[in-house]
C-alpha cells in the first residue's frame, strides 16, 4: 500500500505540472492577443504539443494504476477525477493555441473597443482556471462550488462580445475578418470557462462523492 501511495502522489504531482502548463498557456494567449506580440504567441503555439505528450502520460498512469491495484472508494474517485481533469486541460490548452493562432491573424488589425470586454473575459476565465487547480490541491470543494457561478456570468459577457462585434461589423465591413476572429476568441475563452466549471464539478465529486453536474444535487433532493 505504501508504494501505491507514492503512486498517486506521482500522479498528483504530474496533473498539477500539467495544469501549471495550461495555466501558462491561456495566460501568455491572451496576453499575445492584446499585446499584439507574435512572439508570445508563437510560444504557446510551440509549447502545445508538451501539453499532449504529458497527458498521454498522465493516461497511461491512470490505466496502469487501474488495472494493477483496483482501487476502491476515494481512491478510485481519485483516479476517475483525474482522467476527466486531464481531458479537461488538454482541451484547455487546445483552446489556448486556438487563440494565439486568432492573435497571429490579427496583429496588425485595429482591434478598437472590441478588446475592453475581452481582456475582462480572459480575466475571468483566468481566475476560474486558477480557483478549480487551487480547489483541487486543496481539496476545496467551497471554493470548487464557488465556481459554479461564474459560467454564467462568463456566458453573458461572451454574448455581450458576440452583440459589440456584430455591430462593428454591420458599421463597417473592412471590419469583418477582424472580428470574425474576435468572435471565435470569445468562444474560445468562454469554453475554457467550461471546461474550469467541469474540474470544479470533477473536485466537488472528489472532495465529497456528490455529483452536482446539471444541478444533479439540487434534482436528488427534489
Amino acid at each position: 500500500m505504501r508504494q501505491f501511495t507514492v503512486e498517486l502522489e506521482e500522479l498528483n504531482q504530474k496533473l498539477l505540472e500539467m495544469g501549471g502548463l495550461v495555466e501558462t498557456a491561456i495566460h501568455r494567449s491572451i496576453r499575445a492577443l492584446v499585446a499584439q506580440n507574435p512572439e508570445i504567441a508563437e510560444q504557446v503555439i510551440r509549447d502545445e504539443p508538451r501539453i499532449n505528450r504529458r497527458q498521454m502520460e498522465i493516461d497511461d498512469l491512470v490505466t496502469g494504476l487501474l488495472a494493477r491495484r483496483q482501487p476502491v472508494a476515494r481512491d478510485l474517485r481519485f483516479l476517475t477525477s483525474v482522467l476527466k481533469i486531464n481531458t479537461d486541460l488538454e482541451r484547455m490548452g487546445d483552446l489556448a493555441r486556438h487563440i494565439a493562432q486568432r492573435a497571429v491573424t490579427l496583429m496588425g488589425h485595429p482591434l478598437g473597443q472590441a478588446l475592453v470586454d475581452i481582456p475582462r473575459l480572459g480575466s475571468l476565465v483566468e481566475s476560474m482556471v486558477l480557483k478549480c487547480l487551487t480547489a483541487f490541491v486543496e481539496g476545496d470543494d467551497q471554493l470548487a462550488r464557488s465556481i459554479l457561478p461564474l459560467d454564467d456570468e462568463v456566458d453573458a459577457l461572451r454574448d455581450a462580445i458576440y452583440e459589440r462585434l456584430l455591430t462593428v461589423m454591420q458599421n463597417d465591413p473592412a471590419l469583418v475578418p477582424p472580428a470574425v476572429d474576435l468572435i471565435f476568441v470569445a468562444r474560445h475563452l468562454e469554453r475554457i470557462g467550461d471546461h474550469a466549471t467541469n474540474i470544479a464539478e470533477d473536485v466537488v465529486f472528489l472532495v465529497k462523492g456528490v455529483d452536482v453536474r446539471h444541478h444533479a444535487e439540487r434534482l436528488e433532493n427534489v
